[in-house]
């Protein structure tokens, strides 16, 4: 009877939510879209209100609806401030990251380096460095390093550090700094984000030059700066975290997942990005990435 009650007991104990953090910029927080102050009362923003008075729900916000539409339970927190890499945060921000999360999703500046784009050495040390102050708190935290995608403001212009060369070189390139980093600071992975948005331009599923115009029926992962992402980049970037995460397909969500239909996307929008996500992880899951 006593071990009939013991399991019980158990079995009416709710399992405690994983908590998750990201770290990082107005990649994070979806500057210059919706997804900026999307549903905030569902994460928390460490940084408190801006001068607006508001947190924000970016990217984060979207991940906890894909969860709760998944079923799981994942506490969220996030930690963002624009045009700032790992670096930063580690130094000015340590009071508030330093805690023993469960997982933990973060990316550096866009450019890998601000005074140096394309190189990869300030990346390489801040990853190491934040990652070991994430594991001195939780020996078994997961920590995803999340490879930002190719700007379209650093490709065609003619002053532009990748002028010259495809769209998709930026991402092929950060890409490779984040593997680096990821190898030199022994983290769980990296997110392929870059990658998936250079498979929406190579699929005809995305236009890829914003200068020239994107055609009538491609996604614009750009916005208006073409620099930062639309709402669509956005959700891809949720997509790819939730993927990876936790393991989850996000095909699985379906065409009617509420964060597309809150952003007004076609059915066919949404199919599109997911399906995207899902034959990116797929390839890179083959890779072992």
């Amino acid at each position: 009877m006593k071990r009939l009650a013991l399991v019980l007991l158990l079995a009416a104990t709710p399992v405690e939510a994983k908590t998750i953090l990201f770290v990082g910029n107005s990649f994070t927080f979806g500057a210059n879209s919706a997804a900026h102050y999307y549903k905030p009362d569902t994460v928390t923003d460490l940084n408190g209100p801006g001068p607006n008075g508001k947190t924000v729900g970016g990217v984060p916000a979207f991940f906890k609806a894909f969860t709760r539409e998944a079923g799981l339970d994942y506490t969220v927190s996030l930690e963002t401030v624009g045009g700032k890499g790992l670096d930063f945060h580690y130094a000015e921000k340590r009071a508030v990251l330093d805690k023993p999360w469960d997982v933990v999703v973060m990316h550096g500046y866009s450019t890998l380096d601000q005074a140096h784009p394309g190189d990869s050495a300030l990346l390489v040390s801040s990853a190491k460095q934040i990652s070991d102050m994430f594991r001195a708190k939780n020996t078994k935290a997961e920590l995803w390093l999340d490879a930002t995608w190719s700007r379209a403001d650093m490709t065609y212009p003619q002053s532009a550090p990748w002028h010259g060369k495809p769209i998709q070189q930026m991402g092929i390139d950060v890409a490779g700094g984040y593997a680096l980093a990821a190898k030199n600071a022994h983290v769980t992975g990296v997110i392929p984000l870059g990658l998936a948005w250079n498979r929406a331009i190579d699929t005809g599923a995305a236009g890829g030059d914003p200068y020239a115009g994107i055609p009538a029926g491609k996604i614009d992962l750009w916005s208006w700066d073409n620099y930062h992402a639309s709402a669509y980049g956005y959700y891809l970037e949720a997509l790819m975290v939730f993927g990876k995460v936790t393991g989850k397909d996000p095909l699985s969500l379906g065409d009617n997942e509420t964060v597309a239909d809150d952003m007004g996307f076609s059915k066919p929008q949404t199919h599109a990005l997911q399906q995207l996500a899902h034959d990116q992880l797929a390839a890179s899951n083959m890779l072992g990435q």
